[in-house]
């Protein structure tokens, strides 16, 4: 069984939760931007949830599903449709053989993500399907999907083939509340905790990055995003070596633009790191679209634990409430 790829889209990849544990070696962790919502579709439809998915861009893919599917959209809303017909995001959907799928402009959000029944059924490398187009590696040939492409799909498990006989041409009457985990707002809160080098910013920087707005803008990709607002600056000059880096982390270079660092980040860095975006916020981030204004509050490493636990909680608690419609 297999996707046919009729149209690729901005930029549309296959990516899991990342590759992790090749750091050292200078290779890239990658993976989604927003990985609630590809843990999430994969849950929907039966797969382990750091299963690869189909990570969409700003204006979307069309694919062509050659059997009788089972899959689930998450993420941001791109207006897709199934054979010119709405498709209800964050739950499980049963696609008919030779339907297609075709995803439209943003709307909310950014990135959408595709999960199937049974996962995408390509090689790992070093641990992981997460395609890094720069290196070339992983996901489909290591690069985008391009027209013509063609995916296959695994091995469904035990629950996903419970989903599709609880499935027909209606759709299931419950949804997952996406609400409690990805902020879409128009103008975001992103929390953040202080960064290595913060106290070495002077008093008016530190006091100006959580008062004031600032914009996402197009210079932004899956490596970095770059904002612009009141510049921050050094109370004095000095020498930093690289040192290790991670989702999230926000450096400023020499211009004061602060630039923070994505799912396709670099290993190292060796501008000031002035803060680290909270991991419970990140995939909110990652549903930005350019040109919007975000805001940014100062939070404890306590407060930064809780929201982490409380969001896993939750999905733990989706993963328990879907065995439990399906088996009792």
């Amino acid at each position: 069984m297999s996707i046919k790829v009729l149209h690729p889209g901005l930029l549309t990849t296959v990516q899991d939760i990342g590759r992790y544990g090749s750091q050292k070696y200078g290779v890239i962790v990658s993976g989604a931007m927003d990985s609630y919502s590809l843990r999430l579709s994969n849950i929907l439809v039966g797969n382990k949830e750091n299963e690869a998915a189909l990570e969409i861009t700003i204006y979307g893919t069309t694919l062509q599903l050659e059997e009788d599917t089972l899959i689930a959209i998450t993420g941001g809303d791109f207006l897709a449709t199934i054979d010119g017909k709405i498709v209800p995001l964050w739950r499980p959907v049963l696609v008919k053989k030779n339907a297609i799928l075709k995803f439209h402009s943003a709307i909310k959000g950014s990135r959408a993500y595709i999960a199937f029944a049974g996962g995408i059924d390509i090689p790992q490398m070093m641990g992981s399907k997460s395609t890094y187009i720069r290196a070339n590696i992983g996901g489909f040939e290591g690069r985008a999907l391009q027209k013509g492409d063609k995916l296959n799909i695994g091995v469904k498990s035990t629950l996903s083939e419970a989903l599709l006989k609880q499935l027909d041409d209606k759709n299931v009457p419950w949804s997952v509340n996406f609400n409690e985990l990805i902020n879409f707002r128009q103008e975001p809160i992103i929390r953040v905790l202080k960064g290595t080098e913060f106290d070495r910013f002077d008093k008016e920087s530190r006091q100006t990055f959580f008062q004031q707005p600032y914009t996402l803008t197009v210079q932004s990709d899956r490596m970095g995003y770059r904002i612009e607002g009141p510049p921050l600056s050094l109370s004095e000059k000095f020498e930093l070596l690289s040192e290790g880096v991670t989702f999230g982390t926000i450096q400023i270079p020499p211009s004061g633009q602060p630039i923070i660092l994505m799912a396709d980040r670099q290993t190292t860095g060796g501008y000031p790191k002035f803060g680290q975006v909270i991991t419970a916020d990140l995939p909110s981030l990652a549903q930005l679209q350019p040109g919007m204004t975000i805001r940014f509050k100062e939070v404890t490493l306590k407060e930064a634990e809780t929201a982490l636990l409380q969001n896993e909680q939750f999905i733990n608690n989706v993963k328990t409430a879907i065995q439990y419609k399906l088996f009792h």
